[in-house]
């Protein structure tokens, strides 16, 4: 058996691993497709932010580590779908030959407790059970920014939670959805996928190209995914006056200039920051993250949300590792969620 890991030189490396004995509240499932979470893969590989700080939980604050916390062989990969083929005396919601979505990193086969496996409804294909947790922070993001019925919107950053975005929005309500990235095939895919407008961020004023197609106001919402400071600088440039952007992306330390007091200053915009997975939630006690992934869970199950142009390239679990050195790593360009077949 083999699984992807990041080796010692934080790179993707196919090892061999040997299955443990079930508990007897587990089932083991054979993986039959699978995929990456890319953003925060790569933040984990090349940022490293938990080697010489950790968060603490209690304190809701970043502390330095006593001792430098090396993090190596960790698993690369994001969610999985499978069929049941072995299960614990004790698992009593699941059969063999079912099949199922979960949690976990790129490998052959998994053990897991029967309460955290997701069943996959009759209709649901897997690109669609792989695109769940990008649809969790959309629309996390989406109600932090309180978008709203006839609202529009401008979803800066069009990876897998950009992407959701976008049709979430639309799925909303919103009566005008732009999108912004500089890569090409990205772009496409948004506008194949019901966007109204695309832009790249690197080509022209795209803010006061919003403020003209939006009669002078500007978006009612932006929602930021890309985790770049300079979307920053251009949502807040589209943003209506008193309007709302959610930063969905897991920003890095800044080494740009930005200028925060222009639009940002001069039209009172609100900016959250928002990770649909920190508890309590803004809406507390009616939402929660419990709640955000089964509504999301559910969305994914209706078919409003298309992924078919989403979750690609695919490939096979043998080159998974040269893939996603590829793909993820190298070339991002050529892709916007690697699916991977088993």
């Amino acid at each position: 058996m083999k699984e992807l890991l990041a080796n010692e030189n934080y790179m993707p490396q196919l090892f061999e691993y040997e299955e443990k004995p079930l508990k007897p509240d587990e089932v083991r499932v054979k993986c039959i497709m699978g995929a990456p979470k890319h953003g925060t893969e790569i933040t984990g590989i090349k940022e490293l932010p938990f080697e010489e700080q950790y968060y603490d939980e209690e304190m809701k604050i970043f502390k330095k580590r006593e001792k430098r916390e090396i993090s190596t062989f960790s698993g690369l990969g994001n969610m999985w779908t499978g069929v049941i083929t072995e299960k614990g005396e004790r698992v009593k919601s699941f059969e063999l030959g079912d099949e199922v979505a979960g949690y976990g990193h790129l490998a052959q086969t998994h053990a897991v407790k029967e309460e955290e496996l997701l069943v996959m409804p009759e209709g649901m294909t897997w690109k669609q059970a792989m695109c769940y947790d990008p649809m969790q922070f959309a629309m996390g993001g989406l109600r932090d920014a309180n978008l709203r019925i006839g609202d529009k919107v401008l979803i800066s950053g069009l990876g897998a939670i950009g992407q959701m975005a976008a049709q979430a929005a639309k799925v909303s309500g919103a009566s005008f959805v732009a999108v912004s990235d500089p890569i090409e095939l990205r772009r496409k895919v948004a506008l194949e996928n019901g966007a109204d407008a695309a832009f790249n961020p690197l080509e022209g004023d795209m803010g006061l190209e919003l403020r003209e197609l939006t009669g002078g106001i500007g978006v009612d919402v932006v929602i930021e995914t890309s985790g770049n400071y300079k979307a920053i600088e251009q949502g807040l440039r589209a943003l209506a006056y008193n309007g709302s952007m959610a930063l969905c992306g897991w920003f890095k330390e800044c080494h740009i200039p930005i200028h925060l007091g222009r639009e940002g200053h001069f039209n009172q915009q609100n900016v959250f920051f928002s990770r649909a997975c920190s508890d309590p939630n803004r809406e507390y006690p009616r939402w929660s993250f419990e709640r955000i992934c089964k509504e999301s869970w559910a969305l994914m199950a209706s078919g409003k949300i298309h992924c078919e142009n989403v979750v690609f390239p695919v490939v096979d679990f043998e080159e998974c590792d040269r893939a996603y050195i590829h793909y993820i790593m190298e070339h991002p360009e050529e892709s916007i969620k690697m699916g991977v077949r088993f």
